[in-house]
């Protein structure tokens, strides 16, 4: 086994045998996604076309999956420019680019919370295993934004389009057992199982046909229409709506911890 930990970028790298794990590891705050991330794990997936690895399983460490994008950021970015905050979604995408991309299968293994962002990087794993506990949230609208990372793409065409819109424009709490029954998680395990179920898994498709596995991945991304023009659609859909007012208000209410009153009109 090979291990790479490094804090200053919150991902743990580790290679045991043809499996590559990524462990989003930043407990603090709930494995939140930030620029170092975003870079170290969009290089470990490219990387991951290496011909030792079979298979990747993408996970968060203590109990958590990936709380998703940092408030803190987007409430300073409202204060700057547009074109900061475009490259700063382009940095996620980016990293959403290269799971796609990657030639071998990805599977998601989640735990506790995938919120925010941390719900369409799930989505945008190949396969999803996931504790009976573990809660997804596409909160966004919540405080008067757009999703990002290729979560309106993964939703339509997973889910009919009444269930997406629910998801998107409530922006509440789904349990793994109701996703898993609509088809968008693979396998439930029991509470802080879902680690050891995907490493199996994992094994199991890296011991097999590698470049038949890859080329498969390639079909159903271009049968699927592929994330590319919606990634860039959310770009510019999530900065439209981070300089509106009502994100204004969102944002704010958000850190003075009470619900917000979004403008009329």
């Amino acid at each position: 086994m090979t291990d790479t930990n490094d804090k200053k970028t919150g991902l743990d790298i580790a290679q045991d045998g043809r499996v590559l794990r990524l462990t989003i590891n930043d407990p603090a705050t709930r494995n939140s996604i930030g620029p170092a991330l975003m870079e170290a794990a969009r290089a470990a997936f490219d990387a991951a076309a290496d011909a030792s690895v079979g298979a990747v399983v993408l996970t968060g460490a203590e109990g958590a999956f990936c709380s998703g994008g940092n408030l803190k950021w987007l409430k300073e970015a409202r204060g700057g420019d547009r074109e900061s905050v475009r490259a700063g979604v382009e940095s996620f995408h980016a990293m959403i680019r290269s799971l796609r991309a990657c030639p071998k299968p990805v599977i998601a293994a989640v735990e506790g919370p995938a919120g925010g962002a941390g719900f369409p990087l799930a989505l945008a794993c190949d396969l999803i295993v996931a504790a009976e506990d573990a809660v997804f949230t596409l909160s966004y609208i919540k405080v008067a934004l757009t999703s990002d990372g290729g979560g309106t793409a993964s939703l339509a065409r997973a889910l009919p389009p009444q269930l997406a819109a629910e998801i998107l424009f409530e922006g509440g709490r789904v349990g793994a057992p109701r996703l898993a029954q609509l088809g968008m998680i693979n396998r439930l395990t029991a509470p802080g199982g879902a680690l050891a179920e995907a490493t199996a898994w994992a094994e199991r498709l890296a011991a097999g046909p590698t470049a038949a596995l890859g080329r498969a991945k390639g079909l159903l991304e271009v049968a699927y229409g592929g994330l590319a023009d919606q990634l860039d659609r959310e770009r510019d859909a999530f900065v439209e709506s981070l300089f509106n007012d009502e994100a204004g208000e969102g944002v704010t209410a958000f850190f003075e911890k009470r619900a917000p009153v979004f403008p009329k009109g």
